[in-house]
């Protein structure tokens, strides 16, 4: 009876050592990131050195780990939810940061109070832990603001549920992803009208099945750099819808300025992210 109080006690203790930690929180260290392989074909270079645990399980050193299990996941009870999923943190330079922040590139999840490590999440590699190891973690908040969860939230969403364009549409885009990234990063007012973007969406009608579509590009602007540009900003439109030339089953292509404010809820739903590393089946 008393092992099974001393038990009773300790998960208690494990539950209550988790009742602060929420989605997107970290611990940042040397850590050790576990994954099965084929030895005899490796594909990975996930940096650091890997490991062998035993035959076809490895680990990898990561800086630091972030948890991707929803909140009210992990504050339940050891003994009814026994288990929390995280992903590593990877440094990257200051361009792919900013992506990051912007939600371009889907394969990473955005945290803020790390943005001056320059760490994010690598959201390609999920591990499943228990709850104890991370009781005895120290916690490292990963935002601050609701509107910070809700980013990290939505950026794991979009990894699991991101659209994979048709083939033909990604060919018809090429000149356009092209001109995006190189111009993304320029100290120019194209470059600036890019960054001021908070997405980029794009909606196919009928449908993308049909053999006739029409397509709308939605250059979204985020709500605080809404009017820097002034007119400019339908010249900008016109050249990148330059790029998009309507061609095979795509006959019509058009595009417009909006803020989410003035997009109708229809709209957007009906419309999917054109991210820089999604833009076909195959992207990363």
């Amino acid at each position: 009876m008393a092992a099974e109080t001393d038990t009773g006690l300790r998960y208690a203790a494990v539950t209550a050592a988790l009742a602060s930690w929420r989605q997107g929180d970290c611990v940042v260290g040397e850590q050790w990131f576990a994954y099965r392989l084929d030895p005899s074909l490796p594909v990975a270079e996930l940096g650091g050195e890997a490991v062998p645990v035993e035959t076809e399980l490895a680990e990898a050193e990561v800086v630091g780990l972030v948890v991707v299990t929803q909140t009210c996941d992990i504050v339940r009870s050891c003994t009814e939810r026994p288990y929390i999923d995280v992903s590593p943190l990877v440094e990257v330079d200051d361009a792919v940061l900013r992506d990051v922040e912007r939600g371009r590139r889907p394969r990473y999840g955005y945290v803020p109070l790390l943005a001056d490590r320059k760490l994010v999440a690598d959201l390609d590699r999920t591990m499943t832990i228990e709850k104890p190891v991370v009781a005895k973690w120290n916690r490292i908040p990963g935002w601050t603001a609701d509107a910070e969860a809700r980013t990290f939230a939505a950026a794991l969403a979009r990894k699991r549920a991101r659209f994979a364009f048709p083939d033909d549409f990604s060919k018809l885009v090429t000149m356009l992803r092209e001109r995006l990234t190189e111009k993304h990063n320029k100290q120019s007012r194209e470059g600036r009208a890019l960054r001021a973007l908070r997405e980029i969406r794009v909606q196919a009608a009928p449908s993308w099945d049909d053999p006739t579509v029409s397509l709308m590009f939605w250059f979204v602007r985020r709500d605080e750099d809404v009017d820097f540009l002034g007119q400019d900003w339908s010249t900008f439109v016109q050249a990148w819808l330059k790029l998009v030339p309507g061609g095979g089953r795509f006959r019509t292509v058009q595009g417009q300025i909006t803020t989410l404010e003035d997009m109708t809820a229809a709209d957007y739903v009906g419309s999917d992210a054109l991210d820089l590393d999604h833009l076909s089946s195959r992207a990363e």
